[in-house]
């Protein structure tokens, strides 16, 4: 441990002004002499002897703990430093772990929103049948059945709903658009579980996907364009088809 070159200029002093007394005592008063001195007199020459000492010492006392308290000082500053770069150390952590998991939360998202526009291609293809095929009013040939169900085992489930959906613009009325969805009970019954399959995966969606990026594109795809002219159309849809409990389920969000 390195000693305070104040502490060695303090002994430095004290040794040189207790030889100077010494010899003072030796030349002039002798020791004899000093000894023999009343006790007043030898207390007030100690006290006058040892008082600018203490005064040294009072004053290298004084800056040495002046210097340990700079020493603390600077302590807690590098203390306080190294608690500010964990906690920002922290804090980036944090940040690096929310946005994993909001990464693994949206990939989440995009996997299920995969697996259910499957699901909805499906229910679109019985929906579609139901009109154009064998017991629907709009012929189908075996040929174009066999080619939309190709398309849709190979990826593009929102086919069907294309059809769907050009189907419809090219209907004369209103009422043959809404007899597509809901002439029989067997297409309120696939109109029905479509939007209901379809609204919670938009309930979904909109609790997951902050920036609504993914809702957007859900809503403007085939499928959230037929969900669309579906709605349209269940509300004037025979009181005992749309209702969800006797046909499909809902969900209100």
């Amino acid at each position: 441990m390195k000693i305070d070159w104040r502490i060695f200029m303090g002994l430095f002093l004290t040794s040189a002004w207790l030889i100077t007394g010494f010899l003072y005592i030796s030349g002039s008063v002798g020791w004899s002499g000093f000894i023999s001195l009343p006790v007043e007199e030898m207390g007030s020459f100690l006290e006058g002897a040892f008082a600018p000492l203490a005064f040294l010492w009072l004053v290298i006392g004084y800056f040495l703990q002046q210097q340990e308290l700079i020493h603390n000082t600077q302590a807690m500053r590098a203390q306080a430093n190294e608690i500010a770069r964990t906690a920002e150390q922290a804090t980036i952590q944090s940040e690096k772990l929310a946005a994993s998991e909001t990464y693994a939360r949206q990939e989440a998202t995009l996997r299920l929103a995969e697996s259910v526009r499957n699901q909805l291609g499906g229910i679109s293809a019985m929906l579609y049948l139901s009109s154009h095929g064998d017991i629907g009013e709009y012929p189908l040939s075996v040929e174009e059945s066999d080619q939309l169900f190709s398309e849709n085992s190979k990826g593009d489930p929102e086919n069907f709903s294309r059809k769907l959906l050009q189907a419809s613009y090219i209907m004369d009325s209103e009422t043959e658009r809404a007899e597509l969805f809901y002439k029989t009970e067997i297409r309120a019954r696939h109109t029905n579980q479509f939007i209901f399959v379809f609204e919670r995966l938009l309930k979904h969606v909109r609790n997951s996907d902050t920036n609504n990026m993914l809702f957007d594109s859900l809503i403007g795809s085939s499928q959230g364009l037929l969900y669309t002219r579906m709605k349209e159309h269940q509300a004037n849809a025979p009181e005992r088809w749309k209702d969800h409990t006797k046909t499909a389920r809902s969900v209100s969000f």
